[in-house]
């Protein structure tokens, strides 16, 4: 099982409720916060829930 990098890269300010829990379940909360997770569907989910206020690295 790999490992992934998330960076939130845009704040959360005027976002749908859905999308701000997203972040928080992620362990983010500010730009430029990042945190590693390992790369399971779940996980994969909820990046594509907020793709547009961050950015993925994967990690080998």
């Amino acid at each position: 099982m790999g490992k992934i990098k998330i960076i939130q890269t845009r704040s959360v300010i005027d976002r749908p409720l859905i999308q701000k829990k997203t972040i928080e379940a992620l362990g983010l909360g500010r730009p430029n916060w990042e945190k590693v997770h390992n790369d399971t569907p779940q996980v994969r989910g909820m990046i594509r829930k907020v793709s547009h206020l961050i950015k993925v690295e994967e990690i080998k």
